[in-house]
């Protein structure tokens, strides 16, 4: 098994790298270094680092050469990004990936996981949400993450190519950069707490999310590799929490108590979210199960 990984020096790509190679695979990374870290990456004799940009077909091509399987982690991943310059978005998120996309049929016979997102959802109509639900993206991000999709089935139907996207829910753990405009709310949180400083909460701290830790998605992704089911498949743990509660066991984990202020409502935020985990647990074999106090025990 020889897996290149796009954006492998990233927070989720490296954990996936780690876990690729202690199973015995060989590794590729392409990584442009624009948000991923070699620091993030091991030193190990299977892995191989390439520096260069998805949107550079050629790059890519090369970076490809000798894999049996390709994990399409790389992109552009910040919503508000996408809103202020949506086509530099798209440059990174469709043409990115229909250059992975592209040279994945062009060799043949390899297997493609790539990074979805639960953004393709939008504004969810009803929860939980599992992989039948309406995809109506509210952002540039979103809409690219439900394009990527669509080529992926279609690239199954027209030339035969093997992939399964992965639509995450809120990832946290180790090496999520806080002070990146990327980072999620956790990161952040973490940090601030770290620092003495206020948490800052949008709305009323009631709104859930489900978050679900770095590692389990590592293992998603591995399963995912050898998996040969096509399609779709949510990432989450089936377990959404309150703002307020993840605070409160931010705090317990640092052994202290943060101050908070609420802020008003940041436009266009979803107030709830929460998935369905069964496609998951028969698609990858598992379900993540990491509690939010473990996982955030791990980051603290």
């Amino acid at each position: 098994m020889h897996v290149l990984v796009t954006g492998g020096a990233g927070f989720i790509g490296s954990h996936s790298v780690e876990l690729l190679l202690a199973s015995g695979a060989s590794v590729t990374v392409l990584d442009d270094f624009s948000a991923g870290k070699r620091a993030n990456l091991p030193q190990h004799s299977k892995l191989g680092i390439v520096e260069g940009d998805i949107r550079d077909e050629r790059a890519v091509r090369e970076a490809m050469r000798g894999a049996t399987h390709v994990l399409h982690l790389a992109a552009q991943v910040s919503v508000r990004a996408s809103v202020e310059e949506p086509a530099v978005s798209a440059t990174h998120n469709v043409t990115g990936f229909l250059n992975v996309a592209n040279a994945v049929r062009a060799q043949g016979g390899l297997r493609l996981v790539y990074a979805s997102s639960a953004a393709v959802y939008g504004a969810p109509r009803a929860l939980p949400l599992d992989e039948t639900s309406a995809c109506e993206p509210t952002s540039p991000y979103g809409l690219e993450k439900s394009i990527n999709d669509q080529y992926a089935a279609l690239f199954g139907q027209l030339y035969g190519v093997s992939a399964l996207g992965l639509r995450y829910f809120n990832v946290y753990g180790p090496r999520q950069d806080p002070a990146s405009p990327y980072a999620g709310v956790i990161s952040r949180f973490a940090a601030r707490i770290g620092a003495g400083e206020p948490l800052v909460v949008f709305g009323d701290g009631q709104q859930t999310r489900d978050f679900v830790f770095v590692k389990d998605v590592a293992r998603a992704n591995a399963a995912a590799l050898r998996s040969d089911r096509c399609g779709v498949v949510n990432v989450g743990t089936g377990n959404s929490v309150t703002l307020r509660h993840l605070i409160e066991a931010l705090g317990r984990c640092a052994g202290r108590t943060p101050e908070v202020k609420f802020d008003p409502p940041a436009p266009g935020d979803i107030r709830h979210s929460a998935m369905r985990p069964d496609r998951m647990a028969d698609v990858l074999g598992f379900v993540p199960a990491t509690t939010l106090e473990e996982g955030l025990r791990t980051l603290v």
